[in-house]
Order: structure tokens, then sequence, then C-alpha cells
């Protein structure tokens, strides 16, 4: 299987940007359309609006080069799925009154994201492969086929 680790450091930087503008402007719908985005990203892969505006706008236009390498994407999507549902109960916790509960929430997203596109580990995939170790296979059908 391939992955095209610039569609997935692409990603990751949108999320920060997005995050980190979500909490300079207190904007909990951002966060929620984030978590959304990562949501829907992560249970139908093809889906994903940053995939589809790396694969469609700036790869095409030259701003994005691929790097397709020989890896597997189930990890990725899956820990893209930890980190929407992370923001799905961030964005509940600021609509509910709870801002601390919900920017640490966000915050855990932005840092971990981070480590990812600058360090290049990935916890939710550690945690995929750990998960493996023990028998447990995390997959939805929609990942099958690598895409």
């Amino acid at each position: 299987m391939k992955v095209d680790q610039t569609a997935l450091k692409f990603n990751q930087a949108s999320i920060i940007l997005l995050l980190v503008l979500a909490f300079l402007l207190n904007a909990v719908w951002l966060v929620a359309f984030v978590a959304a985005v990562m949501v829907v990203g992560a249970v139908w892969p093809q889906a994903g609006l940053f995939k589809q505006l790396y694969a469609r706008v700036l790869q095409p236009a030259g701003w994005l080069k691929p790097n397709v390498i020989d890896d597997d994407p189930k990890p990725h999507l899956f820990a893209q799925g930890l980190g929407g549902i992370f923001l799905v109960l961030s964005a509940a916790a600021l609509w509910l009154g709870q801002p601390v509960v919900g920017w640490v929430l966000a915050s855990v997203v932005i840092v971990l994201a981070s480590i990812n596109l600058f360090l290049g580990f990935c916890l939710g995939c550690f945690i995929y492969y750990q998960l493996g170790r023990i028998g447990i296979k995390p997959s939805l059908p929609s990942w099958q086929g690598g895409k």
C-alpha cells in the first residue's frame, strides 16, 4: 500500500492552524468543523476535506509535491479518528460551558499533530500498532484497498 506523506503533513498542518485560530478567536464552531473534517476523513478517507484540497488544488497547482512511500494508511486513519473524537468531545465541552476541558482536549490534538508534523512520531499510529500486538485490529470497511 502507498501513502502520500505530503498529504499527511498538509492534513496535520491544516489541523494545527485551524485549531490555533479557533483558540485565538474562541471559535467553538471552528473546533466542531475540524472535528467533522477529521471524523469524516477517518470514516470515508476519500471524502477528507484537507485531502481533497491537497489533491485537487495544491498538488495540481504545483504548490505541494507528492512524497508517496510504501506504508499502511490504516494507522494514520485510526490516528485521525482518535483526534476527531477528541475534538468532538472538545466542542461538546466548549458548548456546555466547560472551556478549560474543551481547550485542553483541543490542545492535546494540536500538540500531537505538531509532534507528528515536526518530529515524525504519530501517537495514534503507535496505539494502533500496540492494539494489533494484543490482537485488536481496528479497521473500517472503507479502509480496505489502501485508499
